[in-house]
């Protein structure tokens, strides 16, 4: 092929040779991840949280959520010297099912808060796993436009990494850190599977249940074990056409309410109607909810609660610790898939076949 920049009229055109093909990846990027792995001492990651800084938090809380046994073994002596800092905060987890509005609600209460109450904001959002990839989107950011971007406030999404409740086994300790750099209010919010909330409420001061109206059959919103552990509920997207349905439901929660037995608060959970998107009725609900803290602080039942708490993330760690201990014994971990197998070809049930391992194990830990 002729090139006409080679042709006698064009003699004092340089044609210079082309840039060699480059690195897609950023040479420097190994180097980058070295550097970031570099771990912190727990003294150095403590003093970070009491300043509140927010990226040695943001670490704190990775190093929690990690299981490797050197990251747990710093993990716990950063949430013990983090421990007598932590407490002084109102706790409040917020559920409902998948589409109800949490995450758009959480953004506007969050402002709400902060703008009438002043302090910290926190916000963990539990977003949920894969059961297949164990990966989760964590997207909560994108949904709360300007808590993302505010000042005073904290957002950090953590995988359910398969735990009960959509609650990450990691959330109340990542609570105590956030305490401990001087965010005096905070929000956890769940996946919202239903009926196994409880690991939440286990967790926080006030419970708050979104719900939504004229979805179907309203009996499906009237879940006991949920509703008798909610200490506020409110009907979320009351506005335009939908506002008769939500007061509607509303009514219907009400009457339900009645039915159940007091709670041990001595409160009955209140029900409001409010949109999140259209920020009507925030402040009603956002009262509702300090309102119900200072009256169980009045009465004392705030102190009972969490001292409650307390003893059950007691058993709790206790529970997990003897099965990561079990399951990552070599012995256990060699008998597993022959035991499996043997259950699935039906030449052992799967009772016997637990009992055998649990055998096994108790013996090694005698010997």
């Amino acid at each position: 092929m002729e090139h006409p920049e080679n042709s006698e009229e064009y003699k004092g055109l340089q044609v210079n040779a082309g840039v060699s093909e480059q690195l897609i990846v950023n040479p420097y990027l190994s180097r980058m991840r070295k550097k970031r792995r570099q771990l912190l001492t727990a003294d150095e990651y403590v003093e970070g949280i009491l300043k509140g800084d927010v990226s040695i938090l943001s670490q704190a809380v990775t190093l929690v959520e990690s299981v490797l046994p050197e990251h747990q073994s710093i993990a716990q002596e950063v949430i013990e010297k983090c421990l007598p800092y932590s407490g002084n905060s109102v706790r409040v987890g917020i559920s409902g099912v998948p589409g109800a509005g949490k995450s758009t609600s959480i953004d506007a209460f969050g402002i709400h808060v902060l703008e009438k109450y002043g302090g910290k904001l926190a916000v963990l959002a539990i977003d949920p796993s894969s059961e297949k990839t164990k990966g989760s989107i964590l997207g909560d950011k994108t949904r709360m436009e300007r808590l993302s971007v505010h000042p005073k406030s904290f957002i950090r999404p953590s995988p359910t990494a398969g735990s009960l409740g959509g609650v990450a086994r990691k959330t109340r300790e990542s609570i105590i850190l956030c305490e401990a750099a001087g965010y005096d209010k905070i929000f956890v919010e769940t996946v919202g599977v239903g009926q196994s909330e409880t690991a939440c409420h286990s967790m926080v001061d006030f419970f708050l249940l979104i719900q939504l109206a004229g979805q179907g059959d309203e009996l499906q919103g009237i879940k006991r074990g949920i509703m008798e552990i909610s200490d506020g509920i409110v009907i979320n997207k009351a506005d335009g056409n939908n506002i008769d349905k939500a007061h509607m439901a509303a009514t219907q929660l009400r009457n339900a309410l009645h039915l159940f037995p007091m709670p041990e608060s001595g409160l009955i959970p209140q029900v409001l109607c409010y949109s999140g998107f259209y920020e009507l009725g925030i402040d009603e609900v956002i009262t509702m909810v300090f309102n119900h803290i200072a009256k169980t602080k009045e009465s004392g039942y705030f102190d009972v609660r969490r001292n409650q708490q307390a003893r059950y993330w007691m058993y709790e760690t206790i529970n997990e610790h003897l099965q990561n201990d079990f399951y990552h014994n070599p012995v256990i971990r060699d008998m597993l898939k022959p035991m499996a197998a043997s259950v699935v070809a039906g030449q052992m049930t799967s009772f016997v076949a637990a009992n055998r391992l649990l055998e096994t194990y108790f013996k090694l830990k005698k010997e």
